[in-house]
């Protein structure tokens, strides 16, 4: 090779990684405001500002490219070091930490619009199996294993861990969840979501927390 030529891009190098990231990119904002049924590969392709085969080469189909679009999105607002075990300081620091990442995640105009979008007639149940493999269940297996590994030092007491990691993201939905839902009410201002995440991470922390 001469010295002024350059490798090609081949998988994995950062001109193809650029085109990834992009593709994925334009995969969120298009989902999330069409819908699953309404957005084409060439929307994405365009919207990307690549050809709908690279689209294609990465991602296969339109339902493993919205696979990795939720799973991006939630990597994004809940990473996984949140639910490292050995992330240090208070347990309740670490919670209020993971429920300050889920509330945003869970309030952003993106989410709202994903979650509408997986109550219509029109989205099959294969879609929305994957949905909730990719998101919710994700969630909720990586906050079960923080929880047992401080059950097991002894931080709290809790029999059915699996249980009480559903009963901490529903409880911080809350109300002000399912009226958005509903479009009655817009993104709670932050006060009024710092006031709800400290009562309910509390209140976690009196049914769960060891009696010393």
């Amino acid at each position: 090779m001469k010295p002024s030529e350059k490798p090609a891009s081949g998988p994995g190098r950062p001109k193809d990684l650029g085109k990834r990231a992009a593709i994925l990119d334009a995969a969120k904002r298009l989902f999330a405001r069409d819908g699953f049924v309404r957005v084409s590969m060439d929307q994405i392709a365009a919207e990307a500002g690549v050809s709908k085969l690279t689209v294609y080469s990465h991602f296969g189909d339109k339902e493993a490219l919205f696979t990795a679009a939720v799973s991006a999105k939630c990597e994004e607002m809940l990473p996984d070091d949140l639910f490292q075990l050995e992330l240090k300081g208070p347990l309740r620091d670490q919670l209020k930490m993971i429920a300050h990442a889920f509330f945003a995640l869970i309030s952003s105009d993106e989410a709202i619009s994903t979650q509408r979008m997986m109550l219509t007639d029109n989205i099959d149940d294969n879609l929305k199996r994957v949905f909730w493999e990719a998101g919710p269940q994700r969630t909720h297996e990586a906050f079960a294993t923080l929880l047992q590994a401080r059950v097991d030092r002894g931080e709290l007491d809790i029999p059915d861990v699996a249980l009480a990691s559903e009963q901490f993201f529903t409880l911080l939905k809350g109300e002000v969840h399912s009226r958005m839902m509903c479009g009655l009410c817009q993104r709670p201002v932050r006060g009024d979501a710092n006031t709800h995440i400290e009562a309910t991470v509390d209140m976690f922390l009196r049914a769960y927390g060891t009696r010393r």
